[in-house]
């Protein structure tokens, strides 16, 4: 039951592939108070909307942690 997976014979080689370094910034684009959640998003590559739904509950469950978050946000991260 044991597979060999040996490579012998083989002279492939791969070269290290750089990945793009990604900036946080906040979004013009799709911005509905400050564009943090959309240039989030952007960054996240996931929707908007999933990241503007999780800092309401983290607002409303961790005592307006949200909030202080997204307004440390504004001020700190640059627009694009």
């Amino acid at each position: 039951m044991t597979e060999n997976f040996s490579t012998t014979g083989s002279t492939q080689t791969t070269a290290p592939t750089e990945s793009p370094v990604r900036k946080f910034r906040r979004s013009r684009e799709d911005a509905m108070i400050a564009g943090v959640c959309s240039g989030t998003a952007q960054g996240l590559n996931v929707d908007a909307t999933i990241l503007r739904v999780l800092l309401v509950a983290a607002t409303l469950l961790g005592f307006g942690a949200g909030i202080v978050i997204y307004l440390v946000c504004w001020v700190l991260v640059p627009q694009e």
